[in-house]
């Protein structure tokens, strides 16, 4: 301790931007009986060229940094002066960067409307090289004292969490402040409501089966995640799939709140992955719709194997009648109600049957449709076809 009263570095841990010119000067106190000239320099424990120095008494050796490069380290780069003998006399951080740039891509999100996640980028290139602070604030709009946000992620750098004390049906300012030792920025001033940024977690228990026989069908079910019974809104769901061997997917968009699916038109023989994901609707009545989950993990099933080839669409209950499997049940229940009277309590079973008795035989199907009567199509389907209804 007395060492470092007899000995001190100026500037002491000083805050420059990178490119800067730093002379620094080391004095030693003449009771410690040194020479300026019997002093050295040394940064990041590499010793420095004597030709960098300056002896500007008997007590005090300057050195002349020029061009200095960003600093190493967070905690700053290590200037030390030492006796002849190596021995540490006094140090000094140095702390060079630049100054933060304005955060952007500020977004918030709800996982029960008592509390709220925000995460957000850096500005510009996102380093600044020197220990940088960010702080959430926020406040209500109109009125409320402004507040810090005190739950940061060490994981997560650029994110922090409001647990409670949130009010709802009222909007809130929300806003990061970035400071270090060489200036401050501020990102622009989102406003929101809480109901209007509600998310969930990815709907659960996702499966995938295959549809009976059907070589073109998968049936895909899925649970409502457990938010949603803790809210008075209900949910839309997407739908994607993919082939096993393609990185590409196809968004079904137009799911509805069901929590059932019927995707239609597959290629036969053929290992799909399917993912769901939920978006929260009309929460205690907001005009907006919330924000997409995740996408659930993928689930991969197989279609049968079969020689036909189609192209694919999906259909839930409340789906579009433009799609294949609506178009070929409209089909099929107009030709029962129109000629096969002798067919009754016709169902989506006897309709998958049907479908399955198609694809094995053609030739018979072609016969059947167009060459007898409907009565005598329909017994021959349920006699022959291995229909039952």
């Amino acid at each position: 301790m007395a060492k470092a009263l007899m000995a001190g570095i100026f500037p002491q841990d000083p805050a420059l931007p990178i490119g800067s010119t730093l002379t620094a000067t080391c004095s030693v106190s003449p009771d410690l009986g040194l020479h300026a000239s019997s002093l050295f320099w040394s940064l990041n424990g590499r010793r420095l060229p004597s030709s960098s120095y300056s002896v500007l008494s008997p007590t005090a050796l300057s050195v002349t940094l020029p061009g200095l490069p960003a600093s190493r380290q967070r905690s700053g780069d290590n200037l030390v002066c030492h006796n002849h003998g190596g021995h540490v006399l006094a140090g000094s951080c140095l702390y060079i960067g630049m100054p933060p740039v304005k955060p952007v891509n500020l977004t918030c999100w709800s996982r029960n409307t008592k509390d709220l996640t925000c995460r957000w980028a850096p500005g510009g290139q996102g380093e600044t090289f020197i220990k940088t602070k960010y702080t959430l604030k926020y406040k209500l709009r109109w009125y409320g004292r402004e507040r810090e946000c005190e739950e940061y992620n060490a994981a997560q750098p650029y994110s922090c969490y409001i647990p409670r004390d949130l009010a709802l049906f009222t909007p809130y300012e929300i806003w990061v402040e970035a400071t270090n030792q060489l200036g401050s920025a501020t990102s622009d001033v989102i406003t929101l409501d809480i109901l209007d940024v509600v998310t969930t977690d990815p709907p659960s228990g996702v499966s995938v089966s295959r549809v009976g026989d059907l070589e073109d069908h998968l049936s895909v079910r899925w649970e409502s995640p457990p938010a949603l019974k803790d809210f008075l809104f209900q949910a839309k769901y997407q739908i994607r799939y993919r082939l096993e061997d393609n990185s590409d997917w196809k968004v079904m968009e137009d799911v509805g709140n069901q929590t059932s699916c019927r995707l239609a038109g597959l290629r036969p023989g053929t290992v799909y992955f399917v993912q769901v994901r939920c978006n929260p609707v009309g929460i205690f009545g907001s005009r907006r719709a919330g924000i997409w989950s995740e996408w659930s993990h993928p689930t991969a099933a197989s279609t049968p194997h079969s020689e036909r080839v189609l192209s694919g669409s999906c259909d839930s209950k409340s789906g579009d009648y433009n799609s294949t499997l609506r178009r070929e049940l409209k089909q099929f229940f107009g030709w029962v109600r129109n000629h096969a009277y002798g067919c009754g309590g016709m169902s989506i079973k006897l309709y998958d049957q049907w479908r399955v008795w198609m694809q094995k035989s053609h030739k018979t199907r072609n016969q059947c449709l167009y060459n007898s009567s409907p009565r005598l199509c329909c017994n021959y389907l349920t006699r022959h076809g291995g229909i039952r209804s």
